[in-house]
């Protein structure tokens, strides 16, 4: 039979592990936010926590590693809302208009929690990350979902999965640059060039 004794001390030192980590993750955001990704050093993000400096380096090992955190972050919080719009969706158009609002909505209470516009140098993120491809296979999911089902022309799933995550995240950017957020006419824009290229696109 285990002592539990002997589990408590490892369960405690999980959850403070766990916690440290959080905290930096916390602290990073707001700093990446307040000074640019650019501006921000590691030493920054120490600062916005209560760990000892040389803690910071038993998780990450520059604030490259922490904004790709960041973003395997925000990317397993969006999934779920992605698996929503391909469940509910009653139509090829409907799931595409669905998906963008989704995302776009994401990236602007994102935007709006951060405080600051978004910092259009920030680094590429990795799109090997087993959390970004988790996003990928839902939207390739999706599309395979509406061909099998006659709701979608038959094509490269991968390429139209690849090609909406691009117009996406590049009609986000330009998105948040505007006040407030056009979170309705970003998605039908990029709904629309999907669908029916330039013509869908406009809105006349």
């Amino acid at each position: 039979m285990t002592d539990t004794a002997e589990i408590e001390p490892i369960g405690k030192r999980e959850r403070a592990k766990a916690a440290n980590r959080q905290a930096i993750l916390i602290a990073a955001r707001r700093v990446f936010a307040q000074l640019g990704y650019d501006a921000a050093t590691v030493r920054d993000v120490i600062r916005g926590t209560e760990l000892a400096s040389g803690t910071f380096y038993n998780y990450f090992r520059s604030k490259e590693e922490v904004f790709e955190a960041l973003a395997d972050d925000a990317a397993r919080r969006f999934r779920p809302l992605l698996r929503a719009a391909r469940e509910h969706a009653t139509s090829f158009e409907d799931y595409l208009r669905t998906a963008f609002v989704a995302y776009f909505q994401f990236m602007a209470e994102e935007n709006a929690a951060e405080g600051r516009p978004i910092d259009e140098r920030r680094p590429h993120v990795r799109s090997d990350t087993p959390e970004i491809m988790a996003v990928y296979e839902e939207v390739r999911l999706g599309i395979e979902d509406a061909i099998e089902r006659g709701l979608a022309p038959r094509l490269d799933a991968d390429y139209l999965a690849c090609a909406s995550i691009g117009i996406a995240q590049e009609v986000g950017t330009a998105m948040l640059r505007r006040s407030p957020p056009d979170v309705e006419g970003a998605a039908q824009f990029a709904a629309g060039l999907i669908l029916n290229g330039l013509a869908g696109a406009s809105n006349n």
